[in-house]
């Protein structure tokens, strides 16, 4: 069983993919000759040939637009948007169309369509090329939006995506691509969508995170541990639609939650996390719900992105905080 790294294991499920269905069409800039600018795709043109593997114009709109246009005749495009700030031409066809094609033809036509692109930041890049926008695309109906953090889930939640007879917007957190290798069987099991990933038990707080984020809350909860404090940490996994039965049956054992995520705090999916504890579990809680996010700035060049990544400091100084609180009576 090899071992491998998530962008590793996109590679080995994109793959499978396209040698088990012929309809699966790879296309984006730069993931044909090259295999993509972080080489996600690298060796499947000259596997499966330039129509299966498909070089792209520099166009977001135009590869969004076409990938609509094979799903509706049919296809399985997996389409790459190159970095997650260059989403902004993409979303007029991913919002107004791959979103609404099944209520649009009332389940005539549906869209089956794989957007991968890579999350976050910490990868030393400019403008444009290190955000964190998933609130963009959970607001939208129609829309599933998954974040894988491991070789495994990335190679598994993959296949899943690219199965599923809906939109999918699979988001890669960059900074962790090649953070760690794992065994992965390239045998074509698919993982569930729509489901939490408990990464650590515990039960004295609760820790819900995605992306990249994730390794750092499992180093700050190893810190935590020695301080004697047991953090649960969950992995959304899926961000849209959330599974809440999980984040409430931990939040329900712990009585406390701390939301990490890159993006910023403003509207952010942290938010509505907080608010449907907030309302479904507020009787379990025993202390205020913290939120460690990135600031309500824009993402800042590379010399200033670690000040803006929620740092480990930062994640244990809120659990702490929320250890010692609780609401008066």
């Amino acid at each position: 069983m090899p071992r491998v790294t998530l962008v590793e294991g996109i590679n080995l499920a994109l793959g499978r993919a396209l040698a088990e269905d012929p309809d699966v069409i790879v296309l984006g800039e730069d993931v044909g000759v090259n295999g993509g600018v972080f080489r996600a795709t690298v060796g499947l043109q000259e596997r499966f040939g330039a129509q299966r593997v498909q070089d792209t114009p520099l166009a977001e709109g135009l590869i969004a637009g076409m990938s609509v246009g094979m799903a509706a005749q049919g296809l399985k495009p997996v389409a790459e948007i190159q970095f997650m700030g260059f989403l902004y031409p993409a979303l007029d066809q991913i919002a107004n169309h791959m979103a609404r094609m099944r209520n649009r033809t009332r389940g005539r036509l549906t869209c089956p369509v794989v957007i991968r692109m890579p999350h976050g930041g910490g990868v030393h890049a400019p403008e444009h090329h290190s955000e964190s926008l998933e609130v963009l695309l959970c607001h939208h109906a129609g829309l599933r939006v998954v974040c894988p953090t491991s070789p495994a889930r990335a190679y598994g939640l993959l296949l899943a995506a690219i199965r599923d007879p809906d939109p999918v917007i699979f988001l890669e957190p960059a900074r962790i691509y090649r953070l760690v290798k794992q065994e992965v069987a390239d045998d074509g099991a698919a993982l569930p969508l729509d489901v939490c990933f408990t990464l650590r038990e515990g039960d004295d707080v609760t820790i819900v995170t995605w992306g990249a984020m994730s390794a750092d809350v499992m180093q700050a909860a190893a810190q935590l541990e020695r301080d004697g404090i047991g953090a649960e940490v969950i992995d959304l996994t899926t961000i849209s639609p959330i599974d809440s039965d999980t984040i409430l049956a931990s939040v329900a054992k712990t009585g406390r939650l701390v939301i990490v995520h890159e993006a910023a705090r403003n509207c952010g999916v942290g938010a509505e996390i907080a608010a449907l504890v907030a309302e479904q579990a507020f009787y379990d809680l025993v202390a205020p719900i913290q939120r460690v996010a990135g600031f309500d700035t824009i993402m800042p060049l590379y010399r200033l992105e670690n000040e803006y990544i929620p740092s480990i400091a930062r994640i244990i100084d809120s659990v702490k905080h929320v250890m010692k609180a609780e609401f008066s009576v």
